[in-house]
């Protein structure tokens, strides 16, 4: 190693920082972080510093540097833009066996600042001996993907029951085991999902002999999100790469359904009209029947599970049977079709508000609140609305819209597939003939479509711009 890794103990050390630009300001921020006292030596400071300094949280003599601003501190960063100053700070430094690093310099450092990715009490740092900085925070950053922001909370109590676990299990071996199943089982979910008393008792219980609960399972209900797997959120991607058991919709994305465990049962249980692959009350008793056999079960869902996807039917189920679970919130695809083609939902100029409305058909005819549906200066999106969109488009405008109000079609949104397809609340029954449209796709009406043309950025595997149809049926490209 050209470097050995330490961490320093700074609490209420004096630090000294020369320089008062951008980088210094930066270096501040770190030793503020790791409760050191800094003292700053520059002759003019950043407005931010100069705050600071104002309000006493550093210290800050006005001017050049001095050999005498070294002393008494505990450690030292030089971030002047003069190299001979620099220098010279790092040459005293070192003679005085005071630990100095000088920005972007590795040469005259006698320690350097890694990449750090803060779970306290729990770091983790990431260096290349200042060979290239950009690469340090690119792995950083994949690290932050797999390990969640509550692993300090999960360090931390595991810090407050280590003399209890050293006593109730004396074998050194068994004692090791004993946190593996801790730190990688239940417990350690509880306290992803904010249980922590809950995770509190579980311990307790496992250190009284007790059942660490591996006897009951856990639910993940996790969002999807619309179809591009990067806009997973972190914990989702977690949860679905321990599950044991994947649920999962017709609205999955392959791509997403590939990135869950392989060796995960499977369970299609996906819906469309009239083909209910397994009713709802079946999907809600194998979600217990898994759980009861201690497994760890994903129940993936397109865009949201809290939208218009059932999420809370299931989890009511789970309540009652005494099944723990979790909710992972998804990108629902009003947000993320919008986004993809370039139609904000909210715009200060077109709309003030946002309705999302489930346009499913029930019994050829769609039991909506039309009359605030037509409201000026709102943008209305239509979940499922595909069959039905001859009786939104006239139950619309009998209501009152007007019949040229722009809408548009996005079909397969956020996905290489996408397609957005332009139109008027009038034409929107004959574009779907037309162009032959298929689910899923979302009905987003309001003047916010205006936009489209000016805001398309989302460049789909085939792209082609969106197809806008006149008031009579014909197409032409934006």
């Amino acid at each position: 190693m050209d470097y050995l890794p330490i961490y320093l103990t700074l609490a209420d050390k004096p630090c000294l920082v020369v320089g008062g630009g951008g980088v210094a300001q930066r270096k501040v921020a770190l030793l503020q972080r790791a409760q050191g006292q800094v003292h700053l030596v520059a002759p003019a400071l950043t407005a931010e510093l100069q705050r600071q300094a104002d309000g006493g949280a550093v210290q800050w003599r006005q001017g050049l540097f001095e050999d005498s601003d070294l002393d008494g501190k505990h450690l030292v960063i030089a971030a002047t833009d003069d190299s001979a100053v620099n220098a010279h700070i790092s040459g005293l430094c070192q003679a005085r066996g005071i630990p100095v690093n000088v920005v972007d310099n590795a040469e005259l450092c006698s320690f350097i600042v890694p990449s750090i990715m803060d779970r306290t009490p729990v770091l983790v740092s990431v260096s290349t001996g200042g060979a290239s900085p950009v690469l340090a925070r690119q792995l950083r950053a994949r690290l932050e993907t797999l390990i969640p922001s509550t692993y300090g909370r999960l360090a931390a109590m595991a810090e407050a029951y280590r003399d209890r676990a050293r006593s109730a299990i004396p074998d050194e071996g068994k004692r090791r085991h004993f946190w593996e199943e801790v730190l990688q089982g239940p417990i350690a979910e509880m306290v992803f999902a904010g249980r922590d008393d809950e995770a509190r008792q579980a311990l307790e219980d496992a250190l009284a002999g007790k059942s660490a609960g591996r006897e009951m399972g856990e639910v993940y209900l996790v969002g999807a999100g619309p179809g591009d797997p990067d806009l997973l959120t972190f914990r989702a991607v977690r949860l679905m790469q321990q599950a044991d058991v994947v649920i999962y919709d017709r609205l999955v994305a392959g791509p997403i359904l590939d990135m869950t465990r392989r060796d995960a049962e499977r369970y299609y249980v996906g819906k469309e009209k009239d083909n209910h692959a397994v009713p709802q009350e079946g999907i809600n008793q194998l979600l217990v029947e898994h759980a009861r056999q201690g497994k760890r079960v994903l129940r993936l869902k397109g865009g949201d599970p809290f939208i218009f996807g059932r999420g809370g039917e299931e989890i009511e189920t789970l309540a009652q049977e005494g099944v723990p679970f979790q909710v992972v919130p998804g990108i629902t695809a009003a947000a993320g079709c919008a986004s993809y083609s370039g139609i904000p939902l909210t715009h200060r100029d077109y709309a003030q508000s946002v309705t999302f409305v489930t346009g499913h058909l029930k019994a050829g005819d769609l039991d909506l609140n039309w009359p605030a549906l037509v409201q000026p200066r709102q943008t209305v999106v239509f979940y499922m609305g595909l069959t039905g969109i001859s009786v939104i488009s006239q139950r619309l405008v009998e209501h009152g819209m007007s019949p040229d109000m722009p809408a548009a079609l996005v079909e397969q949104g956020t996905t290489p597939n996408q397609r957005v397809l332009i139109g008027t609340v009038r034409t929107l029954p004959e574009i779907v003939r037309q162009a032959e449209v298929r689910a899923p796709t979302l009905t987003i009406v309001g003047e916010v479509v205006k936009l489209h043309e000016k805001l398309e950025w989302y460049q789909a595997e085939e792209h082609t711009p969106g197809t806008v149809f006149s008031s009579h049926g014909q197409a032409g490209r934006s």
